[in-house]
């Protein structure tokens, strides 16, 4: 969340959302419902955002997905952005519709005439543009090139759309994204364009990324490491999984380096021989409990004294666990002690009482 990039503004219907300018970093997803589904497209949208989401991306592959898009837009409070591969026709057409974005890719959209055409409407209608750069669709003039590594060739294929637009088209309501599935090559193109163009607002992903599991590493990885540096505007955690995951994780992300806090944070020991309780099954009974409140209330788990109040002074509430009990404490002080049946309701009734 770079103070040094300009701010762009996404209109939703009930509120806008704010990328760049030193704001907290954007959260957003993508649906992947079938593009006629309106019922399907607008119900998975609201567990999103009762899960954080802040932006929705929404695929427009035909005349079909426009409108699911239109409806998108008039039922979902947040910004909707229209994801464009091909057809110029189909960007055009969102933006007419209400898109508060239009992502677009420069090595599929048509060239530079097409690229200008989709400008120009979304001047009109006060829609920004995302300049998508992927590894798999880049531009063949610059794919082929073999005097420059490929984390260069992405940010070269972006700078020059930015120049394009910013020069040929006065247009700077622009975000950039330049994405691999190659963590390393992911990190050191994000770094060479927020080195090269600083005032552009970047949106960092790993595409691609796989499983839940596969993908929720290399995402952590990368965008851990860009995030760290101070680079990324906004951020979606690419997972072949429901949206709402990623929603999730890349707010779990953020906690986790401190940079914003949406609900609990749980704090749980390992485990190990010296546990005398079924910790994991308690854990994930409180992780279950959780999972709809919205604070960012700090929950210590711990399996035995020695991972006890001391290891989580700075927890709100948690429990340290000896052989058939444990201990209730708060910000390091012990409150009372339980029996191993009333753990979990003890807990919960303490996270209740915050």
């Amino acid at each position: 969340m770079s103070t040094k990039t300009n701010k762009v503004v996404l209109h939703g219907s009930k509120c806008d959302v704010i990328i760049g300018g030193g704001q907290p970093v954007v959260v957003q997803t993508m649906l992947n419902m079938k593009p006629g589904d309106i019922a399907g497209n607008i119900e998975q949208a609201k567990c999103c955002v009762d899960n954080g989401c802040e932006v929705i991306r929404f695929s427009v592959p035909n005349e079909e997905a426009l409108v699911t898009l239109e409806s998108l837009v008039k039922k979902i409070d947040i910004p909707v952005v229209a994801d464009i591969h091909f057809d110029s026709k189909m960007a055009i057409e969102s933006a007419k519709r209400g898109a508060a974005k239009i992502r677009i890719n420069p090595g599929n959209i048509g060239g530079l005439e097409k690229t200008a055409e989709v400008v120009d409407i979304c001047k009109r209608n006060n829609c920004a543009i995302r300049i998508g750069v992927n590894a798999g669709s880049l531009d063949k003039k610059i794919a082929e090139r073999q005097d420059i590594s490929f984390p260069e060739k992405l940010c070269t294929s972006a700078m020059e759309y930015i120049n394009f637009l910013r020069d040929e088209c006065n247009f700077s309501n622009v975000v950039v994204s330049l994405k691999a599935h190659d963590v390393n090559a992911c990190v050191e193109a994000n770094r060479l364009f927020a080195g090269k163009m600083p005032s552009v607002p970047l949106h960092i992903g790993i595409t691609e990324a796989g499983s839940a599991f596969q993908g929720l590493i290399k995402s952590g990885a990368g965008l851990g490491i860009l995030l760290y540096e101070g680079i990324g505007d906004t951020i979606r955690i690419s997972l072949t999984d429901d949206p709402e995951l990623e929603v999730r994780a890349a707010w779990t992300l953020l906690s986790s380096l401190n940079l914003r806090r949406r609900g609990p944070e749980i704090i749980s020991c390992p485990t190990c021989a010296r546990t005398q309780v079924d910790l994991i099954s308690i854990v994930r009974e409180i992780e279950g409990e959780l999972s709809k409140i919205t604070k960012p209330v700090k929950v210590a788990i711990m399996g035995c004294v020695v991972n006890g109040p001391g290891e989580a002074a700075d927890a709100d509430v948690g429990v340290a666990c000896g052989k058939g009990s444990a201990v209730l404490f708060s910000h390091g002080k012990i409150i009372r002690k339980v029996n191993e049946s009333e753990i979990v309701f003890s807990l919960l009734e303490e996270i209740d009482n915050l």
